[in-house]
């Protein structure tokens, strides 16, 4: 009952908002320019430069867009435009605080002013919060008109245009192709934008630490000492183990998803019944759908121990969190990756290819072997590729399966970690981010994106190296 209330007060919020205001009056604009240019469409045929839709389009295009470009740049700026008049405001006070105190200071007025502080607060901010309530009230009549206004008179102005002769269909064609390409930009700037702020806060970290010893230093404790006679005033920095780890962890799951995600693609693809590979697909692929939280408690709660119990049982010492029990939990996981993207490519060879094998006297294991698995290797390599970067990446699993101990081992029995989980290590709680410690996740990032990268262009690169000899 309670949900139930929670989403009709959701759906008036929305209707009630400029937004849901603006949604409405495009859906009448869409009623009633589809019934003028219907009705024209009828009368002059085959003279009409663009079919109904197109119009009907093009006036509930310009009844939408202006507003919420106008909405967006609002709540973008209004929130400076009422902190710069709040310290205009209170400037006299704000003189005799320091930097911090300030920010403070307008921090509570905001907070208040929100409604997010309940506890007793300052003369002096009331009356400023209660100031900024004026500028917002101020500001929404100011939303409300702008939004109301500009859909109005740009929805008049197109549908006084809609006619035989406009050219709607291009107007429309070219409003979509903008937004694609600012979609587009959005999506290139965004990864720019993610690799500058990996390479910059790199680069303050390198000032601290070398490179040499990042790259090549053989242990790892970023943890600062306390005391003298501990590993270093700054800690030690050496990525080997945590690449190790990685790398161990990483090779063990390929194992597991390797071998079984690249058979159960070839039975499903030549060997299954369709009955049964309608039945058996998406049950495989249900793997791929459960949270890795659920995988990092199968392998803490459930793999972790049995692997230590048969370990103990053959007389070897098995750690409660082993880099095994992460691989293979790990590998389950990306089961279904290999199996899906290989099955695709191995159904993507031509028939032709198989009868040719068939028609020779060949069978159906050697057709596999000799013609559809060398015609499918670009694709299985870059699926593996792409499973083995899916597992580079992975977290959670480590965290709770394989420990924090950055061991620089090949024993998959130890405890080991990886570059992910030291990475959320380091970011977890209050942060300096003047520290070496902290600015060390940003090089631990740029290592991981410099190394999934590396692979994904290895993958692209066998794609296209071997493609057209099958073609």
């Amino acid at each position: 009952m309670q949900l139930l209330t929670d989403f009709t007060s959701a759906i008036l919020g929305l209707i009630l908002s400029p937004l849901g205001v603006v949604l409405l009056l495009a859906i009448v604009a869409y009623l009633v320019s589809m019934r003028k240019a219907t009705g024209f469409y009828a009368e002059h045929g085959r003279e009409v430069h663009s079919l109904p839709f197109y119009n009907a389009a093009y006036v509930t295009l310009a009844v939408f867009i202006p507003p919420v470009l106008f909405l967006i740049a609002f709540s973008l700026i209004a929130p400076m435009i009422f902190e710069m008049l709040v310290k205009n405001a209170y400037q006299s006070h704000l003189l005799t605080l320091s930097d911090f105190q300030k920010s403070n200071f307008i921090n509570n007025v905001f907070a208040l002013s929100s409604g997010n502080i309940t506890s007793k607060s300052s003369a002096l901010i009331t009356e400023a919060s209660q100031y900024l309530a004026s500028l917002k009230e101020v500001g929404s009549y100011i939303k409300w008109g702008g939004t109301i206004a500009l859909a109005v008179i740009f929805g008049c102005l197109a549908y006084r245009s809609v006619g035989p002769r406009l050219r709607a269909r291009n107007r429309v064609e070219i409003i979509v192709k903008t937004f694609l390409i600012i979609c587009s930009i959005i999506a290139v700037l965004t990864t720019i934008g993610i690799v500058l702020s990996l390479v910059f806060e790199s680069l303050r970290f390198f000032q601290k630490v070398p490179l040499s010893e990042f790259l090549f230093g053989m242990h790892w404790s970023p943890q600062t000492s306390i005391r003298p006679g501990q590993v270093s005033a700054e800690g030690s920095f050496g990525a080997i183990p945590l690449i190790a780890g990685t790398l161990l962890i990483t090779f063990i799951a390929m194992l597991v998803a390797g071998p079984i995600g690249l058979m159960s693609a070839i039975y499903l693809s030549d060997y299954a019944s369709p009955k049964f590979r309608s039945t058996a697909k998406p049950v495989l692929e249900i793997l791929a759908g459960i949270p890795t939280v659920v995988y990092g408690f199968f392998a803490a709660l459930t793999i972790a121990p049995l692997i230590r119990g048969w370990g103990e049982s053959l007389g070897l010492s098995v750690a409660s969190e082993s880099a095994l029990a992460a691989g293979l939990v790990m590998g389950i996981m990306i089961i279904p990756l290999v199996s899906s993207l290989s099955d695709d490519v191995i159904n993507a060879v031509p028939q032709s290819m198989r009868d040719g094998s068939y028609g020779l006297g060949a069978t159906k294991s050697e057709t596999i072997k000799q013609v559809v698995l060398p015609a499918a290797l670009p694709g299985i390599v870059s699926a593996m590729l792409l499973a083995t970067s899916r597992a580079i990446g992975e977290t959670m699993i480590v965290v709770m399966a394989a420990g924090l101990a950055a061991n620089l081992t090949i024993n998959p029995l130890e405890a080991v970690t990886t570059v992910t989980v030291q990475i959320v290590t380091l970011l977890v709680g209050d942060q300096e981010f003047d520290s070496a410690k902290t600015l060390a996740a940003f090089a631990l990032g740029l290592l991981l994106f410099i190394i999934t990268l590396t692979l994904n262009v290895i993958a692209l690169r066998v794609v296209q190296k071997y493609r057209e000899q099958y073609d």
